[in-house]
């Protein structure tokens, strides 16, 4: 078993929650302290799950969950640039370390059949 904090899926998503953290101070007040603390809890309950999947037997069920929380997040993403809380560029860039995350968390979850 590898170290959690050495999978490239939990650095990746490790960055996107700092990221996160410092793009939510950011936001207007309204949208900080709502849509920028539930972006922030699924990025860390996404976290969890990457370490739990890792220390677990049963692998499928932890990469699965955080497969949703990353879906969540993804929408979260899209409302704060439909809210203009976050430019194009900066959607654009999320949305590809997303991505990066989606495809790599679907791999791992395909080779635990």
């Amino acid at each position: 078993m590898a170290t959690y904090y050495n999978l490239p899926v939990y650095k990746e998503s490790y960055d996107l929650l700092i990221e996160l953290f410092k793009l939510t101070k950011e936001f207007s007040r309204e949208y900080k302290y709502t849509i920028g603390e539930t972006i922030k809890n699924e990025t860390i309950q996404m976290i969890v799950k990457i370490y739990k999947a890792n220390s677990s037997l049963n692998k499928k069920e932890h990469i699965g969950a955080a497969r949703e929380n990353l879906e969540i997040i993804r929408l979260m993403v899209r409302l704060l640039k439909d809210l203009k809380q976050i430019n194009v560029s900066k959607f654009s860039s999320l949305n590809e370390r997303i991505e990066t995350l989606s495809k790599q968390l679907t791999a791992w979850q395909n080779a635990q059949t």
